[in-house]
């Protein structure tokens, strides 16, 4: 398969890399003058969790395809960037994608169908990765890739395009779960976005000096808290709560969601890779921000959320 990944962002290179070693054709693009800027080679430390639980330290020098042009003649273009650059890189796209299936592999808090509205829908299959990392000051990517994925639809996406993007994913090693009620998916995983980065953003830290903070009960109760905030706000947008699987966390006792976590970090590198390398404090400010906004429309009040420290 012809394949152009949306920009080399830390999802995109690892998701590239994977459909590379598979046989896959793969291109980044990259907006003008990024292609000198960032060079062809990438450097890789990432954690590959598709066959081993504990992950698979890749450590490599990848020779990537970059352009900084937008060609016909694809077979699937992938989209995953910051929930708050989809609605621009759709506009980009908007009159260039061909005949090619667009995957949206990606968070979104606006309504879906309204972003990308400026696609055709039978062309479009939406989808969420497991996947995180980030870049370090000298370039390189510090990442994990974990094996499963969620795919689904919404409106009159084809079957086909949805197969044929399950095929991909499958040819690469990862499994597929395909979700019939995709806008809930979306809406609840942004939800817990929202609540687990207000409760790491107190006393401005960030994701990897929160380890020790994570493994506690007490974080994971005001987690817990946060997310029972925002149920309200889930019901007004129509949003199917028990389509959602990461409200689930909801019923977990927070003593065991620190054991796990506990666990996860000491014993499994792909988990605790996540959270030492992810850089882009903005990109968690923002799910507080937004999940904040969208309840003021409603006359709904998160005095947690809203809480002075709480958005960064």
């Amino acid at each position: 398969m012809k394949i152009l990944l949306f920009g080399r962002g830390v999802i995109a290179t690892q998701y590239g890399w994977a459909f590379d070693k598979a046989g896959h054709q793969v291109e980044f693009y990259v907006r003008p003058g990024k292609k000198a800027q960032l060079g062809q080679d990438v450097r890789l430390r990432i954690y590959d969790g598709r066959s081993s639980f504990r992950g698979v330290l890749v450590q490599e020098t990848w020779n990537t395809r970059l352009t900084e042009e937008l060609r016909s003649g694809y077979d699937l273009i992938l989209v995953s960037v910051q929930h708050y650059q989809l609605q621009p890189v759709i506009d980009l796209l908007a009159d260039k994608i061909g005949s090619a299936t667009v995957l949206l592999f990606n968070n979104v808090w606006d309504e879906p169908q309204q972003v990308a509205a400026k696609l055709p829908s039978r062309q479009l299959v939406w989808g969420f990765p497991t996947a995180g990392g980030g870049y370090d000051q000298q370039g390189t990517l510090n990442g994990s890739l974990l094996k499963g994925v969620t795919i689904g639809t919404l409106g009159e996406g084809e079957k086909s395009r949805q197969q044929a993007v399950t095929e991909l994913f499958h040819s690469a090693g990862f499994g597929v779960k395909i979700s019939p009620d995709f806008r809930s998916y979306l809406f609840g995983h942004f939800a817990l976005n929202a609540a687990l980065h207000r409760e790491i953003l107190k006393g401005g830290q960030d994701l990897a000096a929160s380890l020790n903070v994570l493994q506690t009960s007490l974080f994971w109760r005001n987690v817990q808290l946060n997310l029972q905030e925002l149920i309200p706000v889930l019901k007004a947008r129509g949003v199917d709560l028990k389509a959602s699987p990461d409200l689930k966390l909801l019923s977990v006792p927070p003593g065991l969601l620190s054991l796990v976590m506990r666990i996860a970090l000491r014993f499994f590198p792909v988990v605790k890779q996540i959270f030492l390398a992810h850089a882009n404090p903005v990109e968690l400010q923002s799910y507080g921000k937004d999940v904040v906004a969208t309840a003021a429309g409603l006359n709904i009040n998160l005095p947690r959320l809203s809480s002075t420290g709480a958005l960064g």
